[in-house]
């Protein structure tokens, strides 16, 4: 499996701003924000998608968004509100194939979102 974007940054092969690791997970500031605060966390474990995970991954699924709980808190938007959101496969827009969840807080965010952008198929 060809290295992504991910495991680069995971490995401190390119730069990223984090803001929280531990022994299974990794937490930093999206580079193409979609909020004020717009975080991805990732496992370190690479997960192509969803459609990958085994079963004995659910914990580690479950500690990413502990994780997500936590930064809420900390950053003070947890009760504001905030949105967690993992993508799966590229019609979803998922554009790197390591799960990871979005964390976007910080403005009103609309349901459904890109709504401008939704076309019949």
């Amino acid at each position: 499996m060809a290295e992504t974007i991910f495991d680069k940054i995971i490995n401190r092969e390119i730069p990223a701003d984090i803001v929280y690791e531990d022994e299974q997970s990794l937490a930093f500031r999206d580079i193409n924000p979609q909020a004020p605060v717009h975080l991805l966390i990732i496992p370190k474990t690479r997960i192509a998608t969803i459609n990958d995970l085994q079963d004995d991954q659910k914990a580690l699924v479950g500690h990413l968004f502990t994780v997500a709980r936590d930064l809420a808190r900390e950053m003070g938007f947890d009760e504001s509100g905030y949105r967690v959101v993992m993508n799966c496969g590229e019609q979803a827009g998922q554009s790197v194939f390591h799960i990871h969840l979005h964390l976007l807080a910080g403005k009103p965010l609309g349901w459904p979102p890109y709504t401008d952008r939704m076309k019949q198929v």
